[in-house]
């Protein structure tokens, strides 16, 4: 669980949330959200989840305005025609380089598998507080990690939000408890490791690039793959409160889904987008090392998490990101010293993902870290 606080936020990488000065220093066994917004006839939250500006409360989650997305039919880029494959082709190219974000349909998981990983994630929330304790986060890189907030350690005013992370592949791992969270996570993050090697042929082509050029650059068959389900409970003064503040995911690309509360927004030509999505479709955001390999071409979506004053939000998130010891760098095929330079550093994954330890969540504050120009 979160430790005594370091390190402020940096307050000028989101200008929108101004952080409340001065705040309390959290103690070293800070409780969940979820222990906090169960406390009988809370009206307000602690100052040290509240974020404000000069002292003064601001609308931290401001209502979102609402866009069509893209929508890729799945089943058309494994099993249509030449030319309807090479159509879902031509709109994931366009979703990852106008949107950075697309629903994916027709994709053959089970409704009932889908529900089922998101039931089981709530179970695991619904423990007494000491036997989810034994997983509290201590690293990055620990395989199965709960905690609060996003990193404690360099924040000093917290998200409205509990969190359980596991790596499932290469190697898998699940909790004890609930007991059927290994069967349900396991049959799950399969059929999803699935559609990202698929997806990620698609992405490739879209590129110009051979279908397996990304899968091959990155290690898709060795990848990094973790399982995150973040609860949101509900907040007495959710219009200062944040769930996840604007950020961009460390991975390659991440599928997510959510219970029937809406709470997801992406940044899109400026304007934050409420995301609704179509049942039984996963939503899919391309994260950082796609935009380091398509050398800025394809970016890295800025999304964040709001809550509300009625409901718990859940969302189960698959981050599918390069095998730890990949290193990434702009595709060769993608770059010209002359009219195409390089834009990012090469890196090796393990070592991005440390970088989540000793950075802010806020927008892109690990991907600068690599930017050449």
């Amino acid at each position: 669980m979160p430790q005594t606080l370091h390190n402020n936020f940096a307050t000028n990488l989101c200008p929108n949330f101004l952080l409340q000065k001065q705040l309390p220093m959290a103690s070293p066994a800070m409780a969940s959200v979820k222990t906090i917004a169960q406390t009988p006839n809370l009206t307000s939250i602690p100052s040290s989840y509240v974020f404000s500006a000069d002292g003064g409360a601001v609308d931290a989650a401001p209502q979102g305005v609402e866009d069509s997305i893209p929508t890729v039919d799945f089943s058309l880029l494994t099993m249509g025609t030449p030319d309807q494959r090479a159509e879902v082709v031509d709109q994931l190219g366009k979703a990852c380089q106008d949107w950075g974000f697309f629903m994916v349909i027709n994709h053959g998981v089970a409704e009932t598998v889908m529900t089922e990983m998101v039931d089981i994630c709530r179970e695991f929330f619904d423990l007494e507080e000491e036997e989810k304790r034994e997983y509290e986060t201590k690293h990055v890189l620990d395989p199965i990690r709960y905690g609060t907030s996003f990193n404690p350690k360099m924040e000093k005013v917290f998200f409205w939000r509990d969190y359980l992370k596991i790596m499932v592949h290469p190697n898998f791992h699940a909790p004890t408890k609930p007991s059927r969270f290994r069967e349900i996570s396991e049959e799950y993050c399969r059929r999803v490791r699935e559609l990202a090697r698929e997806l990620a042929r698609g992405i490739s082509e879209s590129l110009g690039l051979e279908g397996c050029t990304l899968e091959k650059a990155v290690n898709l068959k060795s990848c990094s793959q973790i399982l995150v389900g973040n609860l949101y409970p509900p907040c007495p003064q959710a219009e200062v409160a944040m769930g996840l503040p604007p950020h961009s995911d460390h991975c390659l690309l991440t599928f997510i889904l959510q219970n029937k509360i809406c709470g997801l927004q992406i940044l899109h030509q400026g304007k934050w987008v409420n995301v609704n999505p179509i049942p039984n479709s996963f939503l899919v955001n391309t994260a950082d090392q796609l935009e380091i390999f398509s050398n800025g071409k394809y970016k890295s979506l800025l999304h964040r998490a709001i809550v509300n004053k009625k409901a718990t939000r859940m969302s189960v998130g698959i981050a599918i990101g390069p095998s730890l010891d990949t290193v990434v760098g702009p595709a060769p095929e993608l770059v010209h010293q002359l009219t195409n330079p390089p834009l990012y550093k090469h890196i090796k994954y393990k070592d991005y993902m440390e970088l989540v330890q000793t950075n802010d969540l806020q927008h892109k504050s690990m991907l600068d870290l690599v930017r050449l120009v």
